[in-house]
């Protein structure tokens, strides 16, 4: 992650820091450190050596680099970065947890309404069958009332031929009733 603002001139002036400033932050380092050895000398920048003001090119100055002062309290800065980030990491994953929790749940919800729908689905089929089973029951029940159905319809037919043929025969009996 790359610092912005604040941080940022932060660390910048830390790396700037000229030797005496950095003995200063760096409280662990001692008196004692100016007779390490020369690989390490060579790594701390308190050991890197300074300009001097004068030349020996022949009256050309040379200016020391300007540096701001070190923060004094940069390993607070640095503790306080890392509990901010182990907050905003914490919450990520609560975040995602929660996340998953939901679609636990919603799974869990999904599969009660599938069984409850199988259930259904079972009780319907059974009474599909039953309803099957009593149908075949009554079909030769059913087969004799459209028997008698038909037998009605044609004992019908002929009760009206009958009705005409006697109203006919009616017709002639008083035509021959009058002569």
């Amino acid at each position: 992650m790359a610092a912005t603002g604040d941080e940022a001139a932060a660390m910048d002036s830390i790396s700037r820091a000229p030797a005496s400033q950095t003995v200063a932050v760096n409280p662990t380092a001692s008196s004692s450190s100016h007779t390490e050895s020369p690989e390490a000398a060579a790594e701390s920048p308190a050991a890197a050596p300074k300009k001097s003001g004068t030349n020996t090119d022949g009256g050309v100055e040379t200016a020391e680099e300007a540096v701001e002062p070190a923060e004094p309290d940069i390993n607070e800065l640095c503790t306080d970065m890392f509990e901010k980030m182990s907050i905003f990491l914490q919450g990520e994953l609560t975040g995602t947890c929660e996340d998953y929790r939901l679609l636990e749940n919603m799974n869990k919800l999904t599969s009660l309404k599938y069984m409850e729908m199988k259930d259904i689905s079972i009780n319907i089929s059974r009474n599909l069958q039953d309803l099957n089973n009593k149908y075949a029951s009554l079909q030769p029940y059913l087969d004799q009332i459209n028997q008698i159905e038909e037998q009605v319809s044609s004992l019908e037919q002929a009760a009206y031929k009958l009705d005409a043929y006697s109203k006919k025969l009616e017709a002639r009996f008083k035509k021959l009733e009058k002569r």
